[in-house]
């Protein structure tokens, strides 16, 4: 059919002839043997990529898709697909390569892919992939031993220990069929040492070594660090100074610094409510808990000393989270303060690191903030890492704040405040950096932030609101804009 992007070849008469006169009225053209596109544009190779599950399903009906393929489930970064068949033998199409591997076909428990290609089930993958490979310009047939227990360990965070021996019992089951008993005890091997506390001497896998070690980790947040990582360290930032250098204007900046961070997580007071507060030591009765919240915030950064600590080794880095979240959520007894989280949390469709990988994650994550010389891009990257973890059950936001402005304080420079105006702009960016992966408006917010935030000094608290009510930063985000270039 012409709705089709390929259209195969066929040994029917009629059909045959209608594919002729198609491609001699220049409807379609031909880009591999018996194969044939409507599309006049698009280069062959791809559109057999595109296609390729259609195209194996057509010529080889029947055939297993197996090895790295059937784990990758996509040709491999070459442009190779491996398919288990009836006889050995390389085809090539524009774009891909299919290197067929005689041997058994499907077995019970061998999955229907598309059409009549089938897909070597899970346990039989990981036996085919722990064949022996003989790579010559091409890529190897089988993953590398880092690359399976990478997708091992993938399994254990899914679906638990109890996950992984069902599968090594699969293994078990088929190895005999299909004569890889040498195959399943290299399997069993891997296995049984992921699962134990044994020496991890034979493990090649960073993230399994990482889990023997007891501080597992999430690799695809570590991924996204290593993005931020890329844009910060390969850029120069500016350096505001703080010139709240008495201890009164630094404890006013401080005092908008804690209203702002906890109106960001919709814990709303009237200004004049949060100074009550703040001044008098003294919750609201019917508010105690929201006011405590406003209080442990205010304690953490108006105190310099405090605000000047940074971790020096992925240790520290964990003491000092759990220091300020006790402090932060010292009311909030359900919430664990001081504990990293002891369950999943998520907010909307964003499903924050595994609760049993939080330490794991911090700790591979501070690697990279360790090597970051420029002081904003050290507290940039911090803020984002402790945020894209959310280590905590709650509080999360205002301590990623509290760790970036800690990075300022301890160079001397300005903290950055995220007013309510630009409540919007910096959700914004943080959630499509999770989803997107781009660092660069994250980057951009925040800088626009640290130099507004270096314009906000005084020691007059009431001199302060007043330039920040003439900066609309008071205001709702659809209410107001931030504007402090044009204040004289």
């Amino acid at each position: 059919m012409l709705g089709d992007e390929v259209i195969f070849g066929s040994s029917d008469k009629a059909r045959s002839q209608q594919i002729s006169r198609w491609e001699k009225a220049g409807t379609i053209r031909k880009i591999a043997p018996r194969i044939y596109t409507p599309d006049l544009s698009a280069p062959p190779e791809v559109i057999v990529k595109r296609n390729w599950y259609k195209i194996l399903a057509h010529l080889f009906p029947g055939a297993l898709l197996s090895h790295r393929s059937a784990l990758e489930f996509k040709p491999s970064a070459s442009g190779e697909v491996f398919i288990t068949y009836k006889y050995t033998k390389n085809v090539l199409l524009p774009g891909i390569t299919i290197r067929l591997i005689k041997g058994n076909g499907s077995v019970e428990g061998d999955v229907p892919f598309y059409k009549d290609l089938y897909v070597s089930q899970e346990a039989r993958a990981f036996l085919e992939n722990l064949q022996s490979s003989r790579p010559k310009n091409e890529d190897p047939k089988t993953l590398s031993k880092a690359e399976i227990e990478n997708k091992l360990d993938t399994i254990i965070r899914i679906r638990g220990e109890e996950g992984l021996n069902v599968l090594r019992d699969h293994a078990r089951a088929i190895a005999d069929k299909l004569g890889m008993q040498k195959e399943f005890e290299k399997l069993n091997k891997i296995i049984g040492t992921i699962l134990s506390s044994n020496s991890v001497a034979d493990i090649s896998s960073p993230i399994s070594k990482a889990r023997l070690s007891g501080f597992p980790y999430d690799p695809a947040r570590i991924d996204l660090f290593n993005h931020v990582y890329e844009q910060l360290a390969g850029n120069e930032y500016p350096q505001f100074e703080d010139r709240n250098v008495t201890i009164q204007a630094y404890r006013n900046f401080a005092f908008y610094e804690s209203y702002f961070s906890n109106y960001i997580e919709g814990t709303v007071f009237e200004i004049e409510e949060a100074k009550e507060i703040v001044l008098t030591e003294t919750p609201m009765p019917s508010r105690d808990e929201d006011s405590h919240d406003i209080l442990g915030t205010y304690q953490i950064v108006s105190n310099k000393r405090e605000m000047s600590q940074c971790p020096n080794n992925p240790d520290e880095l964990l003491t000092i989270l759990r220091r300020r979240h006790s402090i932060l959520l010292s009311a909030r007894i359900s919430k664990l303060p001081g504990s990293f989280k002891d369950k999943n949390n998520r907010a909307g469709n964003t499903e924050f690191v595994d609760w049993q990988l939080v330490q794991g994650t911090l700790k591979k994550g501070f690697e990279l903030y360790s090597i970051l010389k420029n002081p904003f891009a050290k507290a940039a990257y911090m803020m984002f890492m402790v945020s894209e973890i959310h280590p905590f059950l709650d509080g999360n936001g205002r301590i990623a704040r509290v760790m970036i402005n800690a990075e300022l304080t301890s160079k001397g420079l300005s903290k950055i405040i995220i007013p309510t105006v630009y409540r919007e702009d910096y959700m914004g960016v943080l959630k499509k950096l999770t989803n997107q992966g781009d660092p660069g408006p994250y980057i951009r917010m925040l800088l626009r932030a640290y130099e507004f935030s270096s314009t906000i000094y005084g020691e007059e608290m009431n001199d302060m609101e007043a330039y920040l009510k003439r900066c609309d930063a008071f205001e709702e985000p659809a209410l107001g804009r931030l504007n402090f270039n044009k204040i004289s």
